[in-house]
């Protein structure tokens, strides 16, 4: 059996110190294969903040698979945007901005979707989706085949639209066909899991979105709390993803929703 972990949104520099604890200690005990984040590190992209993300994901003690959220570039440093957007995120995370995994079980690709010219909306180009697509055609049929960006591919609420992957409909098709079973995204701070092969929208493969919460942040919305995802891979033909919420009370997080997925070889 593999398990990956997938945290999303901790914005460092408005994380809570009682759950970063905690989360660490769900992490100590769980024992991933793998460690995901996926996007929106820090809150402001200071260096200050990317070394307090360095340090926690290092505290993990795990393999892990980081890519960059819109909030990872400058806001303010209209200069830093325009001529080295990632610099901060680089001198913490390496030059990879778009990383991958792989061993006998998993196969995680890595997306970059932020755009330095945009503030929030993400985007995916077309050749980026081919690149995935490459990388998707050789997996083996034993692999999990995971792709992570930061923007959602799909969104359950209409207020979140606005939030989209920009090409996200032509990613989506691509990536079935090309033999993907998950996208892992954050943003919105809304964790849900919906399969993405629909009336609407038919798909040669089945695919699913699997949206994660804010991991470690005080920047919760509409009372939804901090929580992460733990994704278990126990055979070919199916996982499971399974939310764990944190709870005020005891301060450290607990298994909740859980969802199986059906995968097609």
């Amino acid at each position: 059996m593999s398990l990956v972990v997938q945290i999303s949104d901790p914005h460092f520099g408005t994380e809570r110190p009682e759950v970063v604890e905690a989360l660490h200690a769900s992490i100590r005990t769980l024992r991933p294969d793998l460690v995901i984040l996926s996007g929106d590190v820090t809150q402001r992209a200071r260096r200050a903040q990317f070394t307090a993300a360095r340090r926690f994901v290092d505290a993990c003690a795990r393999p892990t698979l980081v890519i960059p959220g819109n909030h990872d570039i400058p806001l303010f440093n209209l200069f830093a945007r325009l001529f080295d957007p990632f610099g901060n995120y680089r001198r913490a995370f390496g030059d990879d901005l778009e990383p991958a995994f792989e061993n006998d079980e998993l196969l995680a690709i890595g997306v970059n979707t932020v755009r330095a010219a945009r503030h929030t909306v993400g985007e995916v180009s077309d050749a980026q989706i081919e690149r995935v697509c490459r990388r998707l055609e050789k997996a083996a049929d034993a692999q999990l085949r995971i792709v992570v960006t930061h923007q959602p591919v799909h969104v359950i609420r209409e207020k979140d639209i606005a939030n989209l992957l920009v090409n996200h409909e032509r990613a989506i098709a691509a990536w079935a066909e090309a033999g993907a079973d998950l996208v892992l995204g954050g943003h919105i701070h809304l964790p849900y899991v919906r399969r993405l092969d629909a009336e609407d929208r038919k798909l040669l493969r089945p695919l699913w979105s699997v949206q994660a919460g804010t991991a470690l942040s005080t920047r919760i919305r509409e009372g939804i709390g901090n929580s992460f995802h733990a994704i278990r891979y126990e055979r070919t033909d199916a996982c499971s993803v399974e939310q764990w919420d944190y709870d005020e009370g005891v301060r450290r997080f607990g298994a909740g929703r859980r969802t199986a997925i059906p995968l097609r070889r």
